[in-house]
């Protein structure tokens, strides 16, 4: 153990596979790196062994059962799981207790709206600040997004989650507003831009000559609709994923080429499919007109798009990178936060929701955006400056108020 440094744990479903987790991860690294270069990192998290592979750090995996995420088939399978809930408690207290501080990298950690049942990641999120008031260690939730789940437990574990918190702030005024409706004290927790706005951003390369065609890139997502959706999850990814392939052949007959995106490593069931079909459909394009590479990180995500001319996305950290990098954006959303990240940034014209999707809509979006591409990219700039601004203020306020000084960490420790 580095005696000389801060002992800082980070929480979450990291090194799972989703990019936007991973980035906010990666923000939050760099800024331990500058400000605490000597700290002793480590992860409880969903993904242990990419974690430890892709930072050369110890990772614990988030849950004492293995098969945690595997839907119970067998009856060992289901008491293993209920053994889990109670054992899970001292797991996360006996990791928890080994640090100074703990940190939730932004995410959507507070959000119910995707499939999500109350004893799954809410009752993992619920042992781990419990576990921080129980053992004296902070537990920082640093720009986390939040929704007002329609599930009453869900809810309540979600915002007994949050109130053991020592530190909160919110990625936008949306996640604000839905812990204060659910009752939770917030009124002087601040809201911040989402983490990965402090990102480097690679330059920009798309200066497409006039008469060429335009690269436009095509944000995927394997989306199955919400809790309430079950019974049907497969039918709304089928149409999602028929409305999006038709798109993609709008597109390509009107002389766009066409970069897929993906988001998360599921999504490359979409992008695979439409792919197919477009090489099924119009056999007679060039290849090089539709093209995917699954990116491996935010980094690989936003290299792709530095290139690229539009972009429209349905992921939430496809479209912010897209907005970083100040490219013209459609959002295709799934939830409220993608219309308040893409009004902040002065495209609150551009947005649907993916369960209302119009194709014929979308095209209009589009053309209306190109049209603009000269206008929306200044204003773009201004609002990225001042995102950094605020990102930077927040990390001078965890400097002062969450992490201590290294005396007092020793003084601690003696």
């Amino acid at each position: 153990m580095n005696d000389n440094g801060l002992r800082i744990g980070f929480f979450g479903l990291l090194g799972h596979g989703n990019l936007g987790n991973d980035g906010s991860l990666e923000a939050f690294l760099a800024y331990l790196a500058k400000s605490y270069p000597d700290a002793e990192i480590d992860f409880l998290c969903s993904g242990p062994e990419v974690v430890e592979k892709r930072y050369g750090l110890a990772a614990t995996r988030m849950n004492w059962n293995r098969d945690e995420y595997n839907t119970a088939s067998s009856l060992r399978s289901v008491a293993l799981k209920g053994i889990g809930k109670v054992v899970d408690f001292f797991w996360t207290s006996s990791w928890v207790r080994r640090h100074d501080v703990v940190v939730v990298p932004g995410m959507g950690v507070l959000e119910g709206g995707l499939p999500l049942r109350w004893w799954g990641f809410p009752y993992s999120l619920l042992l781990l600040t419990a576990a921080g008031r129980l053992t004296g260690t902070k537990v920082a939730l640093v720009s986390v997004g939040a929704n007002t789940s329609g599930r009453r437990m869900t809810r309540r574990v979600f915002t007994l989650a949050a109130r053991l918190a020592y530190y909160r702030s919110f990625r936008d005024q949306l996640s604000k507003d839905a812990m204060r409706a659910t009752g939770l004290g917030i009124a002087d927790d601040p809201v911040y831009p989402d983490l990965a706005f402090s990102l480097p951003i690679p330059a920009v390369r798309s200066a497409t000559p006039p008469g060429a065609p335009t690269t436009v890139g095509v944000g995927v997502m394997t989306y199955r609709g919400t809790d309430d959706d079950r019974d049907r999850a497969e039918e709304v990814f089928d149409e999602y994923v028929a409305k999006m392939t038709r798109f993609v052949h709008w597109l390509v007959d009107h002389g766009h080429r066409v970069r897929l995106l993906t988001g998360d490593h599921e999504d490359e069931l979409v992008s695979a499919a439409i792919l197919a079909d477009v090489r099924e459909n119009r056999s007679d394009l060039d290849p090089s007109w539709v093209v995917e590479d699954p990116p491996k990180s935010l980094d690989d995500l936003m290299e792709q798009m530095a290139a690229l001319d539009t972009v429209v996305a349905t992921r939430f950290h496809n479209v912010v990178c897209a907005l970083m990098l100040s490219k013209p954006t459609v959002s295709i959303g799934y939830a409220a936060k993608n219309d308040v990240l893409m009004a902040d940034m002065g495209l609150a014209e551009f947005c649907q929701n993916i369960r209302s999707l119009d194709v014929d809509r979308l095209i209009a979006q589009y053309t209306a955006l190109e049209s603009r591409r000269d206008v929306v990219g200044p204003a773009m700039d201004e609002r990225n400056a001042v995102n950094r601004s605020r990102l930077e203020d927040q990390y001078d306020v965890l400097s002062s108020k969450v992490f201590p000084a290294q005396a007092e960490n020793l003084e601690g420790r003696s």
